[in-house]
């Protein structure tokens, strides 16, 4: 049941995730570190499903990152292959939903042809749909975006560079801005995720273990989101001399 604390008319028109705590929540429990990446499937579709009753119009997580090559090898194939079967055994549900599949993220050597296969396939059956747009950041960098939009533009032969240039040349530039990004685990930081993205986006922080997480934490993040002030560097209603910061 979605909170009556929640206003309907502000709902957040793009939400981002990084969906930390996987590992510790399986530690916790004496498991094996995959056993929390499965328990984490439960939670971001219960919680994909609450941002698209609520009429969210872009969800987008952090699902694997450039630096989670780092990680055990078998943790590593492993979430490659939970990612794949993923795919597989979800996309026609989202299709049916009408919510519409996209990735970002490098697609270089590293990443399984047979697992690029399955991301455009599924892109491909959701590109027509007209509700949410679930965004899936895969072998996925702030960092690494920045560069690859910068050498696009230099490939380009674009002499004068803006912030629009920029933001052109995003791995995904029909993607709005978050408006609010949240992070579980307990965890402070923004973890090389959308940097560029969320210059301005509300960050809102949860002690909650990933797989723990559900629809009343996110009413909860978005409830917190609603009684802040958002300025964009501006003047707020409680502010008085504009030349200050804060």
């Amino acid at each position: 049941m979605i909170s009556s604390d929640l206003d309907r008319d502000r709902i957040p028109g793009h939400i981002a995730c990084v969906m930390d705590g996987n590992g510790r929540w399986a530690q916790q429990r004496g498991l094996p570190r995959t056993e929390g990446h499965t328990a984490g499937e439960q939670a971001l579709f219960e919680v994909l499903d609450g941002a698209d009753q609520l009429g969210v119009r872009w969800f987008t997580v952090y699902a694997f990152s450039t630096e989670n090559w780092r990680r055990p090898v078998d943790e590593v194939q492993f979430l490659l292959r939970f990612n794949e079967e993923i795919l597989l055994n979800r996309q026609e549900e989202l299709h049916e939903r009408n919510i519409r599949i996209r990735f970002i993220g490098r697609q270089d050597r590293r990443v399984p042809r047979r697992l690029v296969r399955r991301m455009r396939e599924a892109a491909e059956l959701t590109k027509d749909n007209t509700g949410l747009t679930f965004t899936i950041a895969f072998n996925y960098g702030g960092r690494s975006e920045i560069v690859d939009a910068v050498q696009r533009i230099v490939d380009s032969g674009v002499r004068r560079v803006s912030e629009k240039t920029i933001a052109r040349h995003l791995y995904d530039p029909e993607m709005p801005d978050p408006d609010l990004v949240i992070r579980t685990s307990g965890e402070y930081r923004v973890s090389n995720f959308l940097l560029w993205e969320i210059a301005y986006s509300e960050l809102v922080f949860s002690e909650t273990l990933w797989p723990d997480f559900r629809k009343e934490h996110l009413y909860a993040a978005i409830k917190e989101y609603q009684d802040r002030d958002r300025r964009y560097g501006g003047v707020g209603e409680a502010d008085g001399d504009p030349g200050t910061l804060g």
